[in-house]
């Protein structure tokens, strides 16, 4: 099966940040995908750099980016540059949010 950053930024909308129980993509931490054959990468970020879930959530994305139907190879890479803020957060969702 052909491997996209479709179905793979999919599995990422299942792994929530515990603490506010929203997902990585609604919150706008992915930062990037690249698909590369039956190899997928995730770029992704955490809301702040101290996050006591970081371990968890890392896992969690690594899981869900090897679960996607064709992955052999998945990798997950944390990254702070740029900086989350919330605005990478949909207006919608911001605006729920009362941010």
């Amino acid at each position: 099966m052909h491997v996209t950053e479709k179905a793979v930024r999919n599995a990422l909308k299942t792994v929530k940040d515990p603490e506010l129980n929203l997902d990585l993509v609604v919150l706008g931490l992915v930062y990037d995908i690249e698909v590369e054959g039956a190899s997928a990468k995730a770029t992704i970020s955490l809301t702040t750099p101290m996050c006591p879930a970081a371990a968890q959530i890392l896992e969690e994305a690594k899981e869900a980016v090897a679960s996607v139907d064709g992955v052999e190879d998945a990798e997950v890479e944390l990254t702070f540059d740029p900086p989350w803020t919330p605005e990478r957060i949909s207006p919608l969702i911001r605006s729920a949010l009362g941010i």
